[in-house]
């Protein structure tokens, strides 16, 4: 098969080297991808939101199969003009990625179906947002409604942080049309989890959890990022837990949406908190996460190909998804000032040397080549990522070559599946 993936980051980088393994594929596109991922497929320098060009390349070529990275072109229909096209791709429709694309109308849908999430509270004016934080509990949690990369959630500890947040989302923009309108919601205590699954609209299957870190810094301090690392499996999430979660999060969300007519096909991924209650969604975004697919696809020992096409083919409940017993452990190398301003073009030192060890993979996203040198140019650089007996030998394999990398004010979290 031609199978074309779309994005140009780790978590892309990550699929295209899962797709290779599989016996289904015989050649392997990337859209646009990046300097690393062109070792493996051949890049092609298309946009993945230029979906008229993606559906010309993919008559030209041929395409047998389109895996869709980011959420962007998710929730821009990339899916609807495929398939009027006749191209087989994969992902959720426009309709189904509305779960993503804004955060009032997943919200929304959780309580109109009792999925349990935390109590919030819709604003549409700044003024209203305000006088809501006026008698407000804290922490309160603070999320723009769109897309914002991962970094649109802030967990305000005073009236003061609050109404920062407020005003910096709904007045000075700081995301754009993103912060238009805002959610405030309650703070939920407990431990989080990533838990991923797949669903052909019917049947749903969710992944081995996984751990994701947010923050920037150490500790769980300082802003939201789009992931600096993670860990799986995830020894605190019980097979209590697990079951619940599959039964009365995934599955009642899938059956939901069905219900309200928007057939969910693809990847779910939840952001769970484990309370004192039980589990509650956090969020829900319609594809893979970053750094969650590096961290759990080195763990599949299943075909991702042959997995993708029964989905497609409404035949999931045919599966079985098989994953190491291997611990798995990802970190984020980033570039100086991220998750802000940061800077681009440094040289990063014996990249390619160290691309070739057995013991790690080294999954690109910032990064560009340039006279047969590598540089960065984006905010998460690379995800170097290991398998272990143990999380510490995981872990020591990961910070061993990260010893390695150097490239100008690189910066990583050293915490990273630390006391598990």
């Amino acid at each position: 098969m031609k199978i074309l993936v779309v994005g140009n980051g780790a978590r892309e980088h990550a699929l295209v080297w899962k797709v290779a393994q599989s016996k289904l594929s015989s050649q392997i596109y990337c859209a646009p991808g990046n300097s690393i991922i062109a070792r493996t497929a051949r890049c092609i320098d298309i946009s993945p939101t230029s979906i008229s060009e993606l559906i010309k390349f993919a008559k030209s070529e041929k395409i047998d199969l389109t895996i869709v990275g980011p959420e962007a072109p998710l929730t821009e229909g990339i899916v609807d003009e495929f398939e009027k096209n006749g191209l087989k791709i994969f992902g959720p429709n426009l309709m189904a990625s509305m779960l993503e694309g804004s955060k009032i109308f997943c919200k929304n849908l959780l309580r109109k179906y009792l999925i349990p999430t935390a109590p919030y509270k819709v604003c549409y004016k700044l003024d209203s947002a305000l006088q809501f934080l006026q008698n407000s509990i804290y922490p309160l949690v603070v999320k723009a409604d769109g897309l914002c990369q991962g970094k649109g959630t802030f967990v305000c500890h005073s009236k003061e942080e609050a109404e920062k947040c407020v005003i910096d989302l709904m007045e000075k923009k700081i995301f754009g049309d993103a912060g238009n309108q805002i959610l405030l919601e309650d703070y939920l205590d407990g431990k989080e989890v990533s838990i991923i699954g797949i669903t052909d609209g019917d049947t749903v299957a969710i992944f081995e959890p996984a751990r994701d870190y947010k923050r920037i810094y150490d500790g769980d301090r300082g802003p939201n990022t789009g992931g600096m690392g993670g860990f799986s499996p995830v020894p605190y999430v019980t097979a209590s837990d697990y079951n619940y979660i599959s039964t009365h999060i995934f599955a009642m969300l899938v059956h939901a949406l069905a219900k309200e007519q928007r057939n969910y096909r693809g990847i779910l991924y939840a952001g769970i908190m484990l309370t004192s209650g039980g589990p509650k969604v956090i969020e829900f975004n319609v594809r893979f996460g970053d750094p969650e697919a590096q961290v759990l696809l080195p763990r599949l020992k299943s075909d991702i190909v042959e997995l993708i096409l029964l989905t497609l083919d409404g035949q999931l409940q045919n599966s079985q998804i098989e994953w190491s017993d291997q611990k798995s452990v990802a970190t984020v190398i980033a570039s100086g000032g991220y998750p802000g301003k940061y800077e681009t073009g440094s040289k990063i030192q014996d990249l390619g040397q160290l691309m070739t060890s057995k013991d790690t993979n080294i999954f690109a996203g910032g990064v560009t080549a340039r006279d047969g040198e590598f540089y960065t140019s984006g905010g998460r650089v690379l995800t170097v990522q290991a398998l272990g007996q143990t999380f510490e030998e995981a872990k020591s394999k990961v910070y061993e070559v990260i010893k390695k990398i150097n490239f100008r004010n690189s910066y990583f979290r050293k915490d990273i599946a630390s006391g598990i």
